[in-house]
């Protein structure tokens, strides 16, 4: 059992002070407000519930900035893609661990708690099966075990190169399963997982899965989170509308049954009727706004999709810069630039943009990983400890407090974390940063080499 002591918690979405928090087998066992803090407590200045990640390829932290050198006249996602496709080639389970655990790491650095792993790197360097189906699924267990980090493991379903069953490209030949072959692969995976993780299903998208395939899916795995990525892109609609007549989120509200646990990764195309569709479903659009600007994909409409309702979480997906605060700030910052306006994600009840939007990525983070979130008992000691000391926050009140986070912090902003009670960062470092970064750095110069 430990004890830790805040001037400040956010609880129900709110400040509250003196707030005490005990903590026994790695769950929030009591919870007190308004009282001092006890002999040999742990003293904080500011506690925040850890957010969740709904959205990550950890391997592709390993390339992070080897792509921003134009390689053609009309460098775009389809080009980065290919990019990906070599480096993923040489990677092996222990590249994928090592990358995948520096990725983690960061992400604890940066105030996730938990991760959605959109796992679709499957198979050897040929295409082969390994003889442990899930090989590679174990070594994203390792990552999460070596850095404590929540794991929300979402094996991907991937069959086809296009719309309409289309033969897939010698890239994809690591993704690729039938049917049965993504059973037993599920089937594996479902064994290694340790502690609190759980697990879902990614039908990669649309153009991977087809519509047979996806009903197959769902018969497999009737409960838990459902990911897929849709309308990332422009040419992803316009194939989508070849093939079907109807735009990709458009198709999957009218086939689909999308429901609660449904996860819709970017969904940056969306015309007003499927915004306000989605919104009304009860999914989760999960948003990546650092990469989709990285990648050129688009600004997703935020501010039509939070009006009628619309939940969201925040993802890093390509990992290109791990950073949750950066995620919201992002996303903030895509709505002023398409609309040049500010404040613009700021909610009906609080004028102030930072604090609505961590509430809403809290949760509906929780909910596309199929876990509650939030401070309380009962619940996981999933906690971002803010340091208030540092200038970022000088003469801060409770009103101001996200928006300087989320809009003026720099790195050193968050003192330490902890995941289900264990303290994983520490004086802003995770606690294993320099073994984890050694595994990383050794895997990485063998690869680019």
């Amino acid at each position: 059992m430990i004890a830790c002591w805040f001037q400040r918690a956010w609880i129900d979405n709110q400040w509250q002070h003196d707030v005490r928090l005990t903590v026994t087998e790695g769950r929030i066992s009591a919870l007190e407000t308004g009282v001092g803090a006890a002999p040999g407590d742990e003293r904080h200045a500011a506690a925040l519930p850890g957010l969740c990640n709904v959205h990550s390829h950890g391997f592709q932290r390993g390339m992070a900035g080897l792509s921003e050198r134009r390689s053609r006249h009309d460098d775009n996602f389809w080009s980065w893609r290919e990019i990906m496709y070599r480096f993923l080639d040489r990677l092996t389970p222990d590249d994928v661990a090592a990358i995948t655990a520096q990725a983690y790491a960061e992400m604890l650095e940066g105030g996730f708690t938990r991760v959605g792993e959109f796992h679709y790197l499957h198979h050897d360097p040929a295409g082969r099966t390994y003889a442990d189906p899930a090989e590679m699924a174990g070594a994203i267990v390792d990552a999460s075990s070596a850095t404590g980090i929540g794991l929300t493991l979402l094996p991907v379903f991937y069959a086809h190169g296009n719309f309409g069953g289309a033969s897939p490209s010698p890239g994809q030949r690591r993704f690729l399963s039938d049917i049965d072959g993504f059973a037993a692969l599920l089937d594996s995976a479902r064994t290694k997982l340790v502690g609190d993780a759980n697990i879902g299903i990614a039908p990669h998208s649309l153009r991977a899965v087809a519509p047979d395939q996806l009903t197959a899916l769902l018969a497999m795995s009737p409960i838990g989170p459902v990911h897929i990525h849709a309308a990332e892109q422009e040419k992803e609609v316009a194939d989508c509308i070849a093939w079907s007549g109807a735009r990709p989120v458009a198709w999957l509200l009218d086939n689909a049954a999308l429901d609660a646990r449904w996860c819709l990764i970017h969904s940056t195309h969306l015309d007003a009727d499927e915004a306000a569709r989605l919104a009304a479903s009860g999914a989760v659009a999960g948003l990546c706004p650092i990469t989709e600007a990285n990648l050129g994909d688009g600004i997703f409409p935020a501010i039509d999709y939070l009006a009628a309702g619309g939940r969201f979480g925040i993802g890093t997906d390509s990992n290109i810069l791990i950073d949750a605060a950066g995620e919201l700030r992002a996303l903030e910052y895509s709505q002023r630039l398409a609309h040049r306006a500010r404040a613009l994600l700021a909610g009906t009840e609080s004028p102030f943009v930072g604090a609505n939007l961590y509430a809403r990525a809290l949760a509906g983070g929780g909910q596309a990983l199929g876990v509650e979130p939030g401070l309380a008992v009962g619940q996981p000691a999933d906690i971002v400890s803010l340091d208030l000391d540092h200038p970022s926050f000088a003469g801060t009140d409770d009103a101001t407090l996200l928006d300087r986070w989320i809009f003026a912090g720099r790195a050193g902003t968050i003192d330490c974390v902890w995941r289900a009670g264990v303290k994983r960062v520490a004086g802003g470092r995770h606690v294993d940063r320099s073994a984890i970064a050694a595994a990383y750095r050794k895997s990485v110069e063998r690869i680019v080499a």
